[in-house]
């Protein structure tokens, strides 16, 4: 049973952490900006998971003690605003550290070979369609796999305009859509 319950003595200590480690998070997220929970790359998610177990374990435990919270966390933050930083100024490490966005579908035609290099099977690709409302297929322009893990799905109004393919620069895979779209306009 000593499993199930905790020493009422123990409970001022958990709200004392947890009101601590939560007035840390706010106050670095205030400094840090809108990036702070963002999911704009794979890195930004890493350390939005690392933030909430540092969060989680200083709220439950009194090992490590909410000082060592409140550094760690210090730290994550500024890894986090450093490495955006180096990836706005040095493109080299953005590369490095970012996926690159994939183009796994361009009209009704699945792009299989990009589709494996992302691991997005025919099944997921299809939830993400059905997702994002398509109801038929002549909707869909283009999907695109995003450096985040993301699903975006490109459609428009059957009598709507067609999508512009500067918004897939820097996308693999998006010379395929120039083509299709010169085939598609010269029929």
């Amino acid at each position: 049973m000593e499993w199930l319950f905790a020493p009422v003595s123990n409970i001022p200590m958990i709200a004392l952490s947890v009101i601590g480690i939560w007035l840390t998070v706010v106050i670095l997220a205030r400094i840090a900006g809108v990036r702070s929970f963002s999911k704009m790359s794979g890195f930004d998610f890493a350390v939005t998971v690392a933030i909430g177990s540092v969060v989680a374990g200083i709220s439950l435990s009194p090992n490590p003690p909410l000082l060592q919270g409140v550094f760690a966390l210090v730290i994550l933050f500024a890894v986090q605003i450093g490495a955006a930083s180096l990836r706005v100024y040095f493109p080299a490490i953005s590369a490095v550290m970012d996926n690159q966005a994939r183009l796994i579908m361009i009209g009704d035609e699945m792009i299989k070979d990009q589709m494996l290099k992302a691991k997005i099977g025919e099944g997921d690709l299809r939830a993400k369609l059905r997702e994002a409302n398509v109801i038929d297929f002549a909707q869909i322009e283009a999907v695109v796999a995003e450096t985040t893990g993301d699903i975006s799905v490109l459609h428009r109004d059957l009598d709507g305009p067609h999508l512009d393919p500067g918004l897939l620069e820097g996308v693999i895979g998006a010379e395929k859509f120039s083509a299709f779209c010169a085939k598609s306009n010269s029929i």
